[in-house]
């Protein structure tokens, strides 16, 4: 995956963070879908990669930062609360606020795939959220299982490690840099 990394402007050449030090994140699943969106890094297209049963969307924006690798091969995932969604190549500035911490997968074949909380740096609504813990347990914990209802969905296994903050977010980020 590192190869085909290097080739896609998307995915290598699109600056991480903004002048302001925000991060910069590409929408492939906009709020209230039930399609899920990925963006296919060899065609440079978006893609539907599957639908979610009724009853099941999306609770917010779902994207990738840019010029970044996690474990699980692919750029690391975000979460961005905003108040309205946007749509599907959609570039947004965002202010990390935490990260979900997760592993995916059964026992030997485990890799880590944890999730940022951003906030869309111009969001009225959520102006006053500083950090994850400001959203409350009852809000995490909702994210939580969203995500691990998710990965259910496919037959996967998804754990929760823990929920840190903004600058463990940020570490996270700039360790996964490309």
């Amino acid at each position: 995956m590192g190869q085909r990394l290097a080739r896609h402007a998307i995915l290598s050449y699109t600056a991480t963070f903004d002048e302001e030090g925000n991060l910069r994140v590409v929408i492939e699943t906009p709020k209230g879908s039930r399609n899920k969106f990925a963006f296919d890094a060899e065609q440079h297209i978006f893609e539907l990669k599957k639908v979610l049963p009724a009853g099941m969307t999306f609770p917010y924006d779902f994207g990738f930062v840019p010029s970044t690798l996690a474990e699980d091969g692919d750029p690391v995932d975000v979460l961005v609360l905003m108040d309205e969604p946007a749509f599907p190549g959609c570039v947004l500035s965002c202010r990390p606020i935490g990260v979900i911490e997760g592993e995916q997968g059964k026992k030997k074949d485990k890799e880590r795939n944890d999730r940022i909380i951003a906030i869309e740096k111009d969001a009225h609504s959520w102006a006053d959220i500083k950090t994850i813990a400001d959203l409350g347990k009852q809000f995490c914990d909702e994210l939580k299982e969203f995500f691990v209802n998710y990965h259910d969905l496919s037959g996967k296994q998804y754990r929760v490690l823990g929920v840190k903050g903004p600058n463990q977010a940020r570490r996270l980020v700039k360790s996964k840099m490309r």
